[in-house]
């Protein structure tokens, strides 16, 4: 409340008006730990200094102009000037709710163009409005198949990013409830999801496997064995993918077998700005049974009474639409703006131009993997297909090392596996995207072989 720009008079007046002499005394029922400490701010700056001293703070972020080969879950693609320039208009980031279509058929249309995008990349006829980020999406998938089968075992492969693992554990058990059992499968020696080992875990209790196309590790498998055995006995498969991009070049989740696909949009139309926020792609099949029990929005195209095309909110399942115990979703909700920014970027860039920049992730990424493997001490962990992410194991043991000492030359070596599994500490997790010329990549490959271990 201090930094609402009221002058003194004014909140003067409105503490008269409620009978009371201060601030403090306005907040007297909130207790002092609960409050946010005093600020000491400094004198008041006009906007010429306030703007130097932000910009002084801003260049304090180490990382912020670094060569970055960071990858795991957030994708640094181009995005157009244009877009953004789009999304500054005041009819896009100030549009919400499209309940009331007589005045909403702009954000209605944006979300008809995401939700023909998605299902064009997905691979199925439907998808919804969008979701939070993808982990929430893989979740409410998993949500969606137990309350379709009717079933509660849920088995997930380790190849799916551990966060978004961690998040279906959180939706699932501790929140839903009821869930027999979540079964995580191990990862395969090739780095790809154990299509073997899936296929043993399914069994007539199973509602549905969640599996990453590609991995958390990059790497790509078929799927199809893994759909065939879901189905034969009434389990669902449920596809993950963290940059969609990749399905320019692969088989999409539709033409795999997939009965409910989801993935990060992120790298479609948002920056990676420090780790978010993104938006959750959500398709499934297109049948009835399926489709009432899709979470979030959908909207479809329809015409008024003169024959004009026109859009509407079709379906809305949350509990502030419907009976709460009728929800299929109580947490998720459409990331309207981001969405829009990747209806937008997606636009601007076509289907070829789709295509064209997967095209040019997967060839940069071909290079990089056969530079690296002729260094001395490095070593590629798995030989099975990638699109733009792979696994090197570095010189000396220590992914750790290498990365800090990488980012001593503002360099960005990836991510170090050992984070998440100390079996993996030698090995170095690095992603490649249009946006790494040839100058890059070569100065990277430079700086891992003149890298020496402690």
């Amino acid at each position: 409340m201090r930094y609402i720009p009221h002058t003194p008079d004014e909140i003067a007046a409105m503490l008269d008006s409620v009978g009371l002499a201060s601030l403090d005394d306005l907040f007297a029922t909130i207790a002092d730990e609960s409050k946010a400490p005093a600020l000491d701010l400094g004198e008041a700056l006009d906007e010429g200094r306030l703007m130097t001293h932000i910009t002084d703070l801003a260049t304090r972020n180490r990382g912020a102009g670094f060569l970055s080969f960071l990858g795991a879950g957030a994708y640094d693609h181009w995005f157009p000037v244009a877009a953004d320039q789009l999304l500054l208009r005041s009819e896009i980031y100030t549009a919400y709710t499209p309940y009331q279509p007589e005045v909403a058929q702009g954000t209605l249309q944006i979300i008809f163009e995401f939700q023909t995008i998605v299902s064009e990349i997905l691979g199925l006829p439907v998808a919804n409005a969008s979701m939070y980020d993808g982990s929430t999406a893989a979740a409410e998938a998993a949500l969606m198949a137990r309350r379709l089968t009717k079933r509660n075992h849920i088995v997930v492969s380790k190849c799916l990013h551990p966060q978004f693992r961690e998040t279906i554990q959180t939706l699932t058990c501790r929140l839903e409830g009821g869930l027999d059992s979540l079964q995580t499968v191990e990862v395969g020696q090739d780095l790809c999801s154990d299509v073997a080992a899936l296929i043993n875990a399914i069994d007539e209790e199973t509602a549905c496997v969640v599996v990453s196309y590609p991995t958390f590790f990059g790497t790509v498998a078929d799927l199809r064995p893994v759909a065939e055995a879901a189905h034969k006995v009434g389990a669902l498969l449920i596809t993950v993918t963290p940059d969609p991009f990749a399905l320019a070049v692969i088989a999409s989740p539709g033409d795999i077998g997939a009965d409910i696909a989801v993935a990060e949009g992120q790298a479609l139309g948002l920056p990676p700005q420090y780790g978010g926020p993104g938006v959750g792609l959500f398709a499934c099949r297109g049948d009835r049974k399926v489709l009432q029990q899709m979470p979030g929005r959908l909207c479809g195209e329809t015409v008024d009474e003169d024959g004009q095309r026109g859009f509407v909110l079709t379906l809305s399942t949350r509990e502030q639409h419907i009976r709460r115990e009728r929800a299929t979703s109580n947490i998720c909700t459409n990331s309207g703006l981001c969405a829009t920014a990747l209806t937008i970027k997606m636009s601007m860039l076509g289907k070829q131009g789709f295509v064209d920049a997967a095209e040019r992730c997967l060839s940069k990424a071909e290079y990089l993997k056969t530079a690296i493997a002729k260094l001395d001490g490095y070593s590629l962990v798995s030989a099975a297909p990638t699109f733009n992410e792979f696994v090197v194991r570095v010189r000396g043991g220590d992914a750790s090392a290498v990365v800090a000492t990488l980012s001593d030359q503002e360099i960005i070596a990836g991510f170090d596996l050992g984070r998440i599994d100390p079996d993996r500490r030698d090995q170095l997790l690095v992603a490649v995207t249009e946006q790494h010329g040839h100058d890059k990549l070569k100065r990277f490959v430079d700086a891992l072989s003149n890298y020496s271990p402690a």
